[in-house]
């Protein structure tokens, strides 16, 4: 959730910092600040409560050291409320080390009460200025060491944590470490950089090196050394961004989320290049691994919130295609339950980032039981990946707005990918000719999606501005993009909105249902069952009686749905199976086109972040 940025190398570190930060700002924050370090030993500091325009001002009236060697901070509360007092950095050792902190330090209850009793006070709420303190003192007692007093702090730190520290006394040095918390190396020509994800530095180098779990890392203008928390060297595994800046910017769009929106077609066709071999689907990542699919009798797919959805999709695509029991469970649960698995059990997570705190820690659950884990991610070097046995990459290129839209095409394609690579190898599918052809005709469909529909849509947006509450329904692989669609709407409109299953609705919904209460009808295409379309059209009718206003998604050509819709939103024809991703693009559009008429920020809602990296 918070941003971190560090820097060492020739140029004003503030200004890199600040560009970091706002590269950053994606993931959710309340406060920031920033702490400098000049070639004469002068640390300099600055940290405010709110956007870091706030920081921007302050700066603009009392401008830091110029110094080379800095750390940057956004932080989101967790100890201590959103005020300047509980911002980062934190100062310690006579306010000549600055420390900054994301995670949770779960015993700094017990920190505090020694550091207490020892003389130390406090001038702040948060667990971060308790390991500040701890680190002024270990520094203290080790002779001026920092990277010394940085390994025995973070071995005496329980719960999940990135760190960054630097002290007056060593110009040109920056320590790191990391503990169930993203953190990642740019490597620069003459500079070198630290960021909770590469955003933080991809203006400046696209080299990255990705940082094990419980390793220290400590940079200078011209090296980088990493340990683990023993001090043992360790080899950084190095990778490069496969994006840019420029990909991170809104391109002159109204806003990412529009952006992403537009992209969704490319980052489909993205996820699906390169895994189409003639007429069946290889996944060269999982070659080599058959034995992943092999001797399994269950695969639980694992997810928090949008991601979630996409694994519901993927249960319909896996079952049919590699015959296989797939039960889906929200991450937070999952290891709480004590699960029954084992090692003929396939658990497949899936994160967008990479470094969600409660699907990482299923997932080390799963491993320590001797399951098989697989990972679905879009970004590279993530923790997530690294704990997995196996990895799918959506390239679904960066995703700045909150809420999720293309990555959740992208984890969607992945799934789709996933069982037919599956099928293939466990000899459930012989002919994967047709789903192929499916695949491959995605982007085409999406883009025709977003050019025929999306005035419609944003102009039905416009007139509902003033709805207090949307339904949405859907039946088989519609189920889950009903629960997408109304997350989308409540995560940025903040109204009331939810997703049943149709075939609920008599057994208690229904009672929801008023004169003028609007709601989406995901309707799946008689083509592939008449039955359960005939049944949707049942329950179209069962709520328009009692007054509903009836906005329908329904495949070019299907007229049963006319009589009985206020409203009809047309998608191309496809396969059952890829029918999710071509529905949820105008729900998307909508939830969007009704925050903007509402006047709210589609890109930052309240109280949301980006990536949850603590539980």
């Amino acid at each position: 959730m918070c941003g971190i940025v560090g820097y060492v190398g020739p140029r004003p570190s503030q200004d890199i910092l600040l560009a970091g930060l706002a590269r950053l700002e994606y993931r959710g924050y309340d406060s920031a600040g920033v702490a400098v370090i000049d070639g004469e030993g002068t640390l300099g500091m600055r940290k405010k409560a709110g956007k870091l325009a706030v920081l921007r001002d302050s700066l603009a009236d009392s401008s830091l050291p110029d110094g080379n060697t800095g750390i940057g901070h956004t932080r989101w509360a967790t100890h201590g409320g959103p005020t300047d007092e509980n911002a980062h950095p934190h100062l310690a050792d006579d306010d000549r080390l600055a420390l900054i902190h994301n995670g949770i330090i779960e015993n700094f209850a017990a920190l505090r009460d020694e550091l207490l009793a020892d003389g130390v006070s406090f001038r702040s709420e948060t667990d971060t200025e308790v390991a500040a303190a701890l680190l002024g003192r270990e520094y203290r007692n080790n002779g001026g060491d920092l990277q010394l007093a940085f390994r025995g702090v973070v071995n005496r730190l329980e719960g999940a944590f990135t760190l960054l520290a630097m002290h007056q006394d060593h110009p040109g040095l920056v320590v790191g470490a990391r503990r169930n918390s993203p953190l990642v190396i740019g490597l620069g020509e003459g500079e070198n950089f630290l960021g909770s994800d590469v955003a933080a530095f991809i203006e400046h180098t696209r080299k990255a090196l990705a940082i094990g779990q419980d390793q220290i890392v400590s940079i200078t203008p011209d090296a980088v050394t990493v340990t683990d928390f023993a001090g043992t060297p360790v080899e950084a595994e190095p990778f490069d961004v496969s994006w840019d800046a420029a990909a991170a910017e809104k391109g002159g769009w109204s806003s990412f989320m529009a952006k992403e929106v537009s992209e969704q077609p490319e980052a489909v066709a993205n996820t699906i290049r390169g895994r189409i071999q003639g007429d069946q689907v290889v996944i060269p990542e999982l070659e080599g691994l058959d034995d992943l699919f092999i001797g399994i009798n269950r695969i639980i797919i694992t997810a928090c919130g949008t991601a979630a959805y996409s694994a519901l999709v993927g249960k319909y695509a896996i079952e049919q295609w590699a015959r296989i029991p797939v039960d889906v469970e929200l991450a937070h649960e999952f290891r709480y339950r004590d699960p029954v698995i084992g090692d003929d059990t396939l658990v497949v997570s899936i994160s967008q980032s990479g470094e969600t705190m409660d699907t990482l820690m299923a997932v080390k659950y799963a491993s320590e039981r001797g399951a098989r884990t697989l990972s679905i991610c879009n970004t590279q070097g993530a923790t997530i990946p690294r704990e997995s046995d196996a990895v799918v990459y959506t390239h679904a290129g960066p995703e700045v707005a909150v809420a999720s839209t293309k990555a959740f095409s992208a984890q969607i394609t992945a799934l789709l990918l996933l069982g037919l690579h599956m099928g293939r190898v466990r000899g459930s599918v012989e002919d994967a000719s047709v789903d192929v052809a499916e695949l491959t005709a995605l982007p085409e469909k999406i883009a025709k999606v977003l050019s025929s529909e999306q005035e419609h849509v944003t102009q039905l947006a416009g007139w509902m501005a003033d709805t207090r509450s949307v339904l949405f329904l859907g039946r088989h692989v519609g189920f889950p993009i009903a629960l997408e669609g109304a997350l989308k709407l409540k995560e940025i409109s903040y109204i009331h909105a939810e997703g049943f299953a149709a075939g609920e609705l008599k057994h208690g919904p229904i009672a929801l249902i008023e004169p003028g209460q609007p709601v989406f009808v995901l309707v799946p295409s008689p083509r592939h069952s008449a039955v359960v379309h005939s049944k949707v059209v049942s329950n179209i009718q069962e709520i328009r009686a009692r007054g509903a206003r009836v906005i329908v998604v329904a495949e070019e050509g299907d007229a049963a749905v006319l009589p009985f819709a206020d409203e009809v939103i047309r998608i191309p024809l496809a396969g059952a199976m890829f029918e999710p991703l071509l529905a949820v693009v105008p729900l998307q559009i909508f939830a969007m086109a009704l925050a903007t008429a509402k006047g709210l920020d589609v890109d930052q809602p309240r109280n949301l972040a980006k990536s949850v990296t603590v539980e």
